[in-house]
């Protein structure tokens, strides 16, 4: 398996967990939200994906803590990309 195979893997099931265990709530509600606005499953898991993407290179680049506030700002501002 490719590296970025795994990666989108792991993202994947990031994001499956987050709306199975509705933790953080946010994730669901934006997953609904961009359903409603007729983006297709796949695209409404890509588009949060960016979101934790954006999060999780922060924290290698420079080694910080997950900013999960950050996190919940940028989802509840898809289909936007995410930003600081």
């Amino acid at each position: 398996m490719k590296i970025n195979e795994v990666l989108r893997s792991q993202i994947s099931n990031i994001i499956e967990n987050q709306l199975t265990s509705n933790e953080p709530v946010e994730t669901k509600k934006t997953y609904n939200r961009l359903l409603s606005l007729g983006h297709s499953n796949f695209e409404a898991k890509q588009l949060i994906g960016q979101c934790i993407i954006f999060e999780l290179f922060d924290v290698i680049k420079h080694q910080k803590t997950f900013n999960e506030s950050r996190y919940i700002q940028n989802l509840q501002q898809l289909p936007k990309e995410p930003s600081e």
